[in-house]
């Protein structure tokens, strides 16, 4: 299992935004911190997603005092133009919850969990989200997509119809792989490496742009315990090439800069954990971003 409490610090940026806001883009010069005191905190806050509608967040922390134990799940909700009042959701175990993602139409939360009853390992699952901002029943993904190993951060295409994540219990091209796979009406199968960007490290918390075009993710030598890179990498039609270091200040490849996210009520913009020296909450933080720039081809979804 992955183990994301050795921290680096990253550099000097220049950053404005304390809060969500429905203004934020506006004042973004490169990044601004989310939610300062209710979502970045003293702790340690990794990868955020954002309901489609905009009126909630809901992200993991591994240290966050209040939770159920283990990491957990934690939601805040937008009220006067800031994100308030926040909470370990109902849904939380004894063990590890963690790398929440909305789907894009707010039916459903996935997030990881090596709680009882799984098939091994981390494994990934879903939730309803019921209208009144309830939770129905913790649904395990099956074994289309869960196995011995450890699988993280599931990632639904815009559509619903493919979930991408990554495991180490498929074999692949090294240690955490890429993966994609289809829902087939029932469960999501068939599941296949990402192409093109699997390596012999770790690859793993990824999210789509442009519903495939270009790609977004997390490369580490070893996820355990050494620094955390995001790159980025086009789709040339077959593959994802050409993979570049995200134009981030603070991402640099001695830091720990991961967990990647579209804000599904704001496209244009990318929510990723990391540590820059200003602003500055906790050991890692949720910042936001302009997304990267799509130049890429369909063809690799």
């Amino acid at each position: 299992m992955r183990r994301r409490s050795t921290l680096l610090a990253g550099t000097v940026v220049l950053a404005t935004g304390l809060a969500h806001t429905p203004f934020a883009a506006a004042y973004l010069a490169e990044f601004g911190i989310e939610g300062m005191g209710v979502v970045s905190t003293p702790a340690s806050e990794v990868r955020a997603s954002i309901s489609p509608d905009g009126k909630r967040i809901v992200w993991g922390s591994t240290d966050r005092a209040g939770g159920t134990g283990g990491w957990d799940l934690w939601q805040a909700t937008l009220k006067q133009g800031r994100w308030q009042d926040a909470q370990p959701l109902p849904i939380n175990s004894r063990a590890n919850d963690f790398d929440p993602a909305f789907s894009a139409d707010g039916r459903w939360l996935y997030f990881f969990s090596n709680r009882e009853g799984g098939l091994g390992g981390d494994d990934l699952y879903r939730v309803a989200v019921r209208g009144d901002g309830g939770f129905g029943a913790v649904e395990n993904l099956g074994p289309g997509v869960n196995g011995e190993g450890d699988e993280w951060a599931p990632a639904p295409s815009p559509d619903g119809a493919a979930l991408l994540f990554a495991s180490d219990g498929f074999g692949g091209a090294g240690r955490h792989d890429l993966f994609v796979a289809r829902w087939d009406g029932g469960a999501f199968s068939g599941r296949k490496p990402v192409p093109g960007v699997n390596t012999r490290n770790d690859e793993f918390d990824a999210a789509w742009l442009d519903g495939g075009k270009a790609i977004v993710f997390t490369r580490s030598a070893n996820s355990d315990d050494q620094p955390m890179q995001l790159f980025v990498a086009q789709c040339d039609g077959k593959r994802y090439a050409d993979a570049a270091p995200l134009k981030l200040s603070f991402n640099t490849a001695e830091a720990w800069t991961l967990g990647p996210a579209i804000d599904w009520n704001k496209p244009g913009e990318l929510l990723v954990t990391g540590q820059a020296k200003a602003p500055k909450a906790g050991k890692l933080d949720i910042y936001r971003m302009k997304a990267p720039v799509v130049t890429g081809k369909p063809g690799c979804v």
